[in-house]
């Protein structure tokens, strides 16, 4: 196989437990599993939450919230996106509750005659979607409330800046979502109030309300961008390949598209079959971008081509065809996080394993076992 994904879903469950764990106020988890569960798989992903505790699962689209229940997947489901008139049926048919922040959403909604829950999201700073006047946002969500088919069944916001130090701006909008949603709750005692994310739920008991809606955080990658461990989490997924070539370099030759790499000593290339169109970014090499081979950690060499790139295995090196290779993972005492190769190409650990491409398998074991072929 040209490059596999390992996904240890009892990492997930773990990681589901330990947030939990740290929630206050009996906050009840909402685990986000959008992006095909943020690269490591939608509906693995998702039983293993639920498995770990979560009693709500979130998802951005339509189609993602139908291929959990194709899968027998019968928990809580919110979908968080815009739902446009040819989305929102296929969400109110999975059995997701649903947001809306504009009148246009009540509307479409109305239209349909049918039942359907339904959460209110007010912009408290993000910027994107939500509503940002509260007084409409209470007028949509009163006028809701009065319509006999639709249930008003949250409200809600999303932070803008949970995983930064101080948390100032967390704070304010923390306060200006209280201020809208806790009399909406008074006025309607059944809601849930909802808005922390995975940052959120680990810096700010304050804003764990009723629900807490971790997503980044239940991969076991740090929403701080950091080290995982140092919040109890647990990386699932493991990005492996193999070295398919392995050749002398004399000084002078070069490697890959380009001819961005030229040897200034003998040394030896190998080459791993994964490229850009399997996720690998072109960014990574050369001028930086290393991975774990056999064990050790080795220097990319050359341009990153669609399909494979060259590896620096150095002077009479002794890896041979078909060495392991780990472009995230852990082999031996060397570890390469999505952390640090967030950090290479100046993003975010979210980017680099939603990145990782179709072509990619993702293989799901449980701490090494093999997973029930089929578990509904």
């Amino acid at each position: 196989m040209r490059g596999v994904a390992h996904v240890n879903v009892a990492a997930i469950e773990r990681n589901v437990a330990a947030l939990l764990a740290a929630t206050t106020g009996g906050a009840a988890l909402c685990a986000v599993v959008k992006a095909d569960g943020y690269g490591h798989g939608a509906v693995a992903a998702a039983r293993a939450a639920l498995a770990g505790g979560a009693r709500w699962l979130a998802v951005v689209t339509a189609e993602e919230a139908a291929e959990l229940r194709a899968a027998g997947i019968r928990a809580r489901l919110l979908v968080l996106g815009p739902l446009d008139a040819d989305d929102l049926p296929r969400a109110l048919d999975a059995d997701a509750d649903v947001v809306i922040w504009e009148r246009e959403g009540l509307e479409r909604l109305r239209r349909l005659e049918r039942p359907a829950r339904v959460h209110v999201k007010l912009d408290s700073g993000m910027g994107r979607l939500g509503q940002r006047d509260p007084a409409e946002a209470t007028r949509i969500a009163e006028e809701l409330a009065a319509d006999g088919r639709l249930l008003l069944a949250g409200a809600m916001t999303h932070f803008a800046s949970a995983d930064e130090p101080g948390g100032r701006f967390l704070d304010e909008q923390l306060d200006r979502f209280r201020r809208w949603a806790e009399p909406l709750r008074e006025a309607h005692p059944g809601i849930v109030l909802h808005a922390a994310n995975s940052a959120a739920l680990l810096a700010r008991p304050a804003s764990h309300l009723d629900l807490v809606r971790p997503g980044v955080a239940i991969y076991g990658l740090d929403p701080f961008q950091g080290d995982p461990a140092d919040h109890g989490l647990e990386p699932a997924l493991e990005w492996r390949s193999r070295l398919v070539s392995v050749k002398p370099l004399e000084a002078g030759e070069s490697v890959g598209y380009g001819r961005r790499f030229v040897a200034d000593a003998a040394t030896t290339i190998g080459t791993v079959p994964q490229g850009y169109a399997d996720g690998v970014r072109r960014a990574l090499a050369p001028g930086g971008g290393e991975v774990l081979v056999g064990g050790r950690r080795v220097a990319m060499a050359g341009t990153v081509s669609m399909d494979s790139f060259g590896v620096d295995l150095g002077p009479g090196a002794q890896d041979a065809v078909d060495a392991p290779v780990r472009l995230i993972g852990r082999d031996g005492d060397a570890r390469l996080s999505a952390e640090e190769v967030a950090r290479r190409l100046g993003t975010i650990n979210y980017e680099v394993t939603c990145g990782i491409g179709a072509r990619v398998p993702r293989v799901h074991h449980r701490d090494g076992r093999p997973l029930d072929p089929d578990p509904a």
